[in-house]
């Protein structure tokens, strides 16, 4: 997301908001970006970075071939502070040193950015410093913070930030951007099915465990079709191996969800609502395994296993209930 124009189609309400306060010459002293992980968090601040810097921009657009666009994709404008953990936490010792930076006449110009990423990960002292900080805003000083998490900083940073909330991104957006990163349209259908966070998605596209994921489901599918008595030992020989952890079965039964409701959207014709579409011929086998309203029941049937790993219930009882269910 280099401009804006890109930026809009990803966080429009934020990207606009931060555009007109160029048209306006009206940039303010501090700004909370708060949205999940994978929103664009850090590349709306660094595109805002680079608006405020280019001397060379069309009207809030930066030109990205100037000096100060490149120092800042290389991350080496002098001018522009990053504040990052160390370890499990941004300390206070960290937004001291940040003060003493801004004590400086800046190198390019009088102007002074710092991004804070994960501020929620501020320790108390840290936020205090911050604070005051804050309380003493110089007209040529610009802070960005970045979180997951806007309510567990401090009430009084927050009412001095100027909140911009991110949107999570639609399926349909992550698809598309998944397959502009070069993954594979049905990779890019399954995963953007399971998580609006690109970051999150491109992540799992790279892990060989996920990828055995799918595989383990198709085979699963196969099992209760052709071999409907070997469901149980698939299950405990094959099967939780693999999902070692309740979250890791949990992601197993979000993918075999989706598979089930393939069927259903088989039968209502909806094709571009289809996330298996490799496995098409599949499919259609499975569609004459289990009707419309029993595949219904069965997303019905993994949604109660997935409630009952959330309580604890032994994953292996869980699992070995479900395939009976699914073998009705």
């Amino acid at each position: 997301m280099q401009t804006w124009k890109e930026m809009k189609e990803i966080q429009p309400l934020a990207a606009q908001m931060l555009m007109n306060s160029f048209k306006k010459d009206r940039i303010s002293h501090a700004y909370l970006f708060q949205g999940s992980r994978g929103t664009g968090k850090k590349e709306l601040s660094i595109l805002f970075a680079k608006s405020i810097f280019c001397k060379n921009r069309t009207g809030a657009e930066p030109c990205l071939e100037c000096r100060d666009c490149h120092r800042i994709d290389s991350g080496n404008h002098p001018d522009l502070h990053w504040v990052e953990p160390e370890g499990q936490s941004i300390k206070k010792e960290q937004i001291l040193h940040l003060q003493k930076e801004f004590t400086y006449t800046g190198m390019e110009s009088n102007r002074k950015v710092y991004i804070i990423v994960d501020a929620d990960k501020m320790t108390t002292n840290a936020s205090n410093r911050l604070l005051k900080f804050l309380e003493e805003p110089s007209q040529q000083t610009t802070a960005m913070l970045l979180t997951e998490s806007g309510q567990t900083i401090l009430d009084t940073i927050r009412s001095r930030c100027q909140l911009l909330a991110l949107q999570p991104l639609n399926s349909r957006r992550v698809e598309k951007m998944l397959i502009a990163e070069g993954v594979s349209e049905s990779n890019a259908k399954l995963l953007a099915s399971l998580t609006n966070n690109l970051t999150e998605a491109l992540e799992m596209n790279e892990d060989e465990w996920f990828a055995n994921v799918r595989k383990l489901v198709i085979q699963l599918i196969e099992v209760l079709q052709n071999k409907p008595n070997e469901g149980l030992l698939f299950i405990n020989h094959q099967w939780m191996p693999h999902f070692k952890e309740r979250k890791h079965l949990q992601r197993g039964l979000d993918v075999l969800m989706l598979w089930f409701q393939d069927i259903i959207n088989q039968y209502l014709d909806r094709e571009d609502s289809i996330v298996f579409i490799t496995e098409r011929e599949k499919l259609e086998q499975a569609a004459m395994r289990w009707s419309r309203q029993s595949s219904a029941q069965c997303l019905s049937y993994i949604l109660e296993a997935k409630r009952k790993i959330n309580q604890n219930v032994h994953p292996n009882l869980v699992m070995e209930q479900l395939t009976l269910q699914l073998q009705r």
